[in-house]
């Protein structure tokens, strides 16, 4: 109950005397408000990026590795596109052969998609539309949000059927009228198919990948119809062959080896050869994007270091100047039986209230701004910045406020009282 009672009366000086020194006190504020608002501010920031970015690669699965011709995050030197370029793609018969003997893998599928394609319905048409031919059990390895009608069954993927799911906005385009489409036609370069299903709404991607909405999906064999794909060879338009892992194979590590060794005796490849394909995985792109954003926080920090350095700076001016005016009120206090910790918590606590005023000042300017508008960008203040900002400030105000209230601390009572 006594530390209880000392903590509440040294607050109450502090709040006093800030109350009574009020321009004083905003100017003080000011460097620790600015501090706090750029270190916050722009980790939030870059919080909010990594988070929007991390989304936008959602599409792209987890616990999964793909086989490709090019890797997701290129290469260290100005010419390493040259190696790579002479591969081979991917085989619709490695799928086949990686189907038929993997034992590590949940699922297994093949992909391949094409860009600028046009979609007609009628007199309506729209262009620059993502066409995606998909082999079974590929709804494993990337989420489809089939909104109305259904996804695509097992015979007609099997069967190179003409049936196809369009997105949110080609359906939009298209059919303009019919609230559902599902049972109508359309055509995709000269070629009639049927609409099974239609997309749940996904809306704009923040780094401009193609979204779903503009998108339309058929099975492998009926996209190879329309664009060679699949043969192996370099001229080609690249498939993609992507392995579902088990949640017990921890980092894949198992999948990654079988499929690597399947992959060579598949392709033939002597062991003094390297390999000529390359296994992708989407925690890659995750890494690379996470290391450029580290680099961006500590930016944030060195900014908002020199604000926070200035602040304290200004705190601790201020405390001197509280402990030279108030050293008759000390030096009456010790004589009345207050101890020394008393007279350095009493200091401490406002020079720590003080900071705080102004990381939460900080904090509020920092809330402001995620309340503006930044198109697909959504900024968010998150509990573990706040707890920072104020972890920060009190921190500024401990450090800046320990020396003069280790002085007010030392003082001597009769000195104190006769310096009024």
């Amino acid at each position: 109950m006594l530390v209880l009672r000392l903590i509440g009366e040294s607050l109450g000086f502090a709040w006093r005397a800030l109350k009574s020194n009020l321009l004083r006190t905003v100017l003080s504020l000011l460097g620790v408000t600015i501090g706090i608002f750029s270190i916050i501010a722009v980790l939030t920031l870059v919080d909010s990026l990594e988070k929007n970015v991390r989304d936008s690669f959602n599409f792209l699965g987890s616990d999964i590795i793909y086989v490709e011709k090019w890797p997701f995050t290129g290469g260290n030197t100005r010419d390493w596109w040259k190696d790579y370029i002479r591969r081979p793609n991917v085989s619709f018969n490695e799928y086949k052969f990686l189907k038929a003997n993997l034992k590590t893998a949940q699922h297994v599928s093949i992909y391949a998609n094409t860009g600028n394609i046009t979609v007609k319905a009628g007199s309506n048409g729209i262009n620059k539309i993502t066409l995606r031919g998909v082999a079974s059990e590929y709804e494993f390895l990337r989420e489809v949000n089939v909104d109305r009608g259904r996804y695509l069954t097992l015979d007609e993927i099997e069967g190179g059927r003409n049936v196809v799911i369009i997105g949110y906005e080609v359906a939009k385009a298209l059919f303009p009228k019919i609230d559902d489409p599902v049972g109508q036609f359309v055509k995709i370069k000269n070629l009639r198919f049927k609409v099974v299903g239609v997309n749940k709404k996904q809306g704009e991607s923040f780094i401009g990948f193609s979204s779903a909405d503009y998108e339309c999906i058929i099975p492998y064999d009926s996209f190879r119809k329309l664009i060679s794909t699949g043969n192996g060879r370099s001229n080609e338009l690249g498939s993609h062959i992507g392995l579902k892992g088990s949640p017990e194979d921890v980092g894949l590590v198992e999948l990654e080896n079988e499929t690597r060794g399947y992959m060579r005796v598949k392709r033939g490849l002597k062991p003094s050869k390297k390999d000529n394909f390359t296994m992708n995985r989407p925690e890659a792109i995750v890494n690379a994007i996470g290391q450029v954003f580290d680099v961006l926080g500590v930016a944030g920090w060195v900014i908002g270091g020199f604000s926070m350095l200035v602040g304290g700076f200004g705190i601790a001016n201020i405390m001197f100047v509280s402990v030279k005016e108030r050293t008759s009120i000390i030096g009456l206090q010790k004589s009345l039986g207050a101890k020394n910790y008393f007279i350095l918590f009493q200091f401490l606590f406002e020079s720590v209230l003080l900071s705080l005023i102004g990381g939460l000042s900080g904090l509020f300017l920092v809330w402001l701004l995620t309340l503006a508008p930044f198109g697909s960008l959504q900024v968010i203040l998150s509990p573990a910045n706040i707890i920072l900002g104020l972890g920060v400030s009190s921190t500024i105000g401990l450090v800046a406020g320990i020396v003069p209230a280790a002085m007010a601390a030392r003082l001597d009572p009769v000195i104190a009282i006769r310096a009024a």
